[in-house]
């Protein structure tokens, strides 16, 4: 019965020790009770509410009454089997712990039906919820005290919910009932766990060893032998294990018998089987591993207790494939397939360390570099997936284009490596052909049709004390020419090479050192009017005078800084000092600096325009941005938003080289574009060339269609400027034809003269 004592459904030793627990922990109750009488205080302060303010009282009466009554339960002296002391105990129990769960009910029907108040009524909830689940944790042992407690609380809170007249609560209010049902039986289950743990402990771990026992020994091959060495146990496991190899007939038999047949049929490896036959014969234990056909993996364990031996098969080739493919994802890339770079290393080394001891007459080995031409370019236009579904099918066609006795492997990212060995100087130049023919045609991704090309870097070496590390440096060289060349060609590793990467690598020392320095110079480079000859802007130029080398050209150096890292602090002083120096030129002109892609991507160049504008006081109007089609696109997003940005502040941004990059139209509608400077290679020939010219006038017309400001640049000729007048539509021009970049101390005067001549032309023609 739900309302019986739990006298009289558990020993008197139990009994006691549950009513013990029930009034054992005072510190919990206590923190229960202030919990209650808080959330219950602060709901009545806010509400204003006499029925709240009643609930609070009476959790302080009935907790205060609860504390000392588990004051007196631990004065009083209960023997370990004192069953009828104990049940007046648990009466007692019953009666505040009932009242209290009632207390908690109220609270919440009085917060839902009288208040109705969302914050009332949602910590009177969650409190009495929270209660619930420490009467299952705390009272489990007596069903009667957590059945009054669960109905205490539950019904009103039922109530409460079903009062709001809605299907929702109605559901929510029987949901609740139903959690009375779940709480009891959970408390249930725990009261019967715990009373088994306690009654059967010895029983319960003799009988996990022995269910230990089973499990491990049952789905594994078990035999065991007796002190002579004989079968006396085998399972059906082991059983179905020897008629597989042929040993049907097991129990009886010695083992060292079974051995014997198996070594003569030649079914499992005799070194195994010597092994194994030791450690029985030893008795001192161990581990065999047993290769069986067909790929089957079986790990013997040899047990010795009191003179027997116990034989363990389990097999274990699920292990083993999953270890084989674990060692092969260590060992190759996961998209293509190939081979990894520390593989390859491996593979080639071993090649080489051969070649050296068996002192093979074709000496000659190659290696190969291969490099997508603009694969981040891929990437960056048609996603990631696209650009791994070309990766796997560039190195399907690698496959296919070099012999099976070819080591290749994919490096990294979009670059590829090959190995040979014993060949000649026409197998590699061949190979080089094939290997640039294989990608003449388009490659077929998720319905585009994709033209891509690749760069090859060759070196060979017939010294035998050649290292792999060695051979890709090389490489790594000679690709990199290719790759200045131009791309989708091939470049043979020779000394010179060498020569220039080694002059690049003191390039870098120094320029690194110059940077640091401040030794970097500042040229400017008038942008012109076309119309009035004035000056209306000063392009900012950075130049480096090395004090041995001579004047080391920009297209030099500026790469090299961004292969350094460095671009960003070169940009923060171009700005700095551009500015700087801006700031004493007439108000009408500005100055422009250029932006490169990594300035966007890892520089702070919002930061250092602003502290740049505020230190010398130049208006933002006054300062020019240009940027590249290829920073543009390669950082599109990051630019796209740092140039707004600029651009809301007053600062002209404008699109440099025109022409050059990866020329979009989007692009020109997608950025804050104020300025189009069209590259010089469109006025090479404009004044013999009519194409030239149409082209020329096409690409302004599309820029003033635009309202952007147009400039040409590379104006050398009076002739290239005459052209320009007479039949394009462009505003602003720069080039050598008006002056060579000049440097800081020298650009304020060249403003003026400058300007001077533009007034005295302007003058004569209004005289005239």
């Amino acid at each position: 019965m739900v309302l019986t004592s739990a006298r009289n459904t558990m020993p008197a030793l139990d009994y006691v020790s549950i009513i013990r627990s029930v009034y054992g922990d005072r510190k919990a109750m206590l923190a229960g009770a202030f919990a209650s009488v808080v959330m219950a205080a602060m709901a009545a302060y806010k509400t204003n509410s006499l029925a709240l303010y009643a609930v609070t009282a009476a959790f302080v009466l009935i907790g205060a009454i609860r504390y000392l009554d588990m004051r007196s339960f631990q004065h009083a002296a209960i023997g370990n089997e004192d069953a009828a002391a104990a049940e007046y105990w648990e009466n007692r129990a019953v009666v505040f712990g009932g009242a209290l769960s009632l207390v908690y009910g109220m609270w919440c029907l009085v917060s839902m039906a009288v208040v109705q108040d969302p914050f009332a009524s949602l910590s009177s909830a969650s409190i009495s919820i929270a209660v619930m689940v420490g009467i299952c944790g705390r009272n489990f042992g007596l069903d009667r005290l957590v059945t009054i407690q669960m109905v205490g609380v539950i019904v009103p809170l039922s109530i409460g919910y079903a009062m709001h007249g809605d299907i929702y609560h109605y559901v929510l209010a029987g949901l609740l009932v139903i959690m009375l049902t779940s709480f009891r039986k959970l408390a249930g289950d725990i009261r019967a766990i715990l009373l088994a743990a306690v009654h059967g402990r010895e029983d319960a771990s003799r009988l996990a060893a022995e269910l230990d026992m089973a499990m491990t020994t049952l789905e594994h091959g078990l035999c065991m032998l007796d002190d002579r060495g004989v079968i006396s146990v085998a399972n059906a496991r082991a059983l179905r294990l020897f008629s597989a190899l042929g040993q049907p007939d097991l129990v009886g038999r010695p083992f060292s018998a079974v051995l014997t047949d198996l070594n003569d049929s030649k079914v499992l490896p005799s070194t195994a089987l010597d092994r194994l036959a030791d450690l029985i014969t030893l008795r001192s234990g161990g581990k065999v591993l047993l290769c069986l056909p067909e790929s089957r993996y079986f790990e013997v364990t040899i047990s010795v207790r009191r003179e027997r031996c116990v034989l363990l098969f389990e097999d274990i080739s699920e292990r083993v494939a999953a270890e084989e493919r674990i060692n092969f994802m260590a060992r190759h890339d996961t998209l293509t397939g190939l081979p990894n770079r520390s593989y390859f290393g491996e593979l080639a080394s071993d090649d080489l360390a051969g070649r050296r001891q068996a002192n093979a007459p074709e000496r000659m080995v190659a290696l190969t570099l291969i490099d997508i031409d603009d694969f981040k370019h891929v990437n960056d236009t048609f996603g990631h997936l696209v650009g791994d579904e070309l990766l796997v099918q560039v190195s399907e066609r690698l496959r296919r284009a070099m012999p099976a006795a070819a080591v290749l492997a994919r490096l990294a990212g979009d670059e590829f490596v090959i190995y040979r060995s014993a060949v000649n100087d026409q197998i590699v130049g061949e190979d080089a052909e094939t290997l640039l023919e294989a990608f003449a045609s388009p490659f077929l991704l998720d319905g585009l049709t994709l033209s891509t090309t690749v760069s090859l870097g060759i070196a060979t070496s017939e010294d035998p004390d050649d290292l792999v590390d060695d051979l890709m440096t090389k490489a790594d060289l000679a690709l990199y020419s290719a790759k200045g060349d131009g791309k989708a060609r091939s470049r043979l590793f020779h000394s010179q090479m060498d020569i220039d990467y080694h002059y690049r690598q003191r390039l870098k020392s120094d320029l690194r050192e110059a940077v640091a320095a401040g030794a970097l110079e500042l040229a400017f480079q008038p942008i012109m009017d076309i119309n009035r000859r004035r000056v209306v802007s000063c392009e900012a130029l950075a130049r480096w005078d090395h004090p041995e080398l001579g004047a080391i050209p920009p297209s030099t150096f500026i790469p090299l800084a961004e292969e350094m890292g460095l671009i960003s602090d070169i940009t923060a002083w171009v700005v700095q000092r551009a500015t700087q120096q801006c700031s004493q030129w007439p108000g009408d002109v500005s100055v422009a600096v250029n932006i490169s892609a990594r300035d966007f991507r890892v520089g702070d160049l919002e930061r250092v325009v602003e502290e740049a504008l505020a230190s010398s006081g130049l208006v933002p109007e006054r300062l020019e941005i240009e940027v590249t089609e290829t920073a543009a696109i390669e950082e599109h997003e990051i630019a796209q938003r740092m140039l707004t940005r600029f651009a809301r502040q007053g600062i002209a941004i404008a699109l440099d080289d025109f022409g050059t990059g990866y020329s979009s139209l989007s692009y020109l509608n997608s950025l804050p574009l104020s300025k189009l400077k069209i590259d010089r290679s469109f006025l090479a020939d404009i004044a013999q060339n009519a194409r030239s010219l149409r082209l020329l006038a096409n690409v302004a017309r599309l820029g003033r269609d635009l309202d952007l400001t147009v400039v040409a640049e590379g104006v050398e000729t009076e002739a290239q400027l005459q052209t320009i007048l007479g039949n394009v539509e462009i505003q602003q021009v720069q080039g050598y034809h008006f002056s060579k970049p000049v440097p800081e101390s020298e650009i304020q005067a060249l403003i003026g003269r400058l300007n001077a001549a533009a007034s005295d032309i302007h003058a004569k023609r209004r005289l005239g």
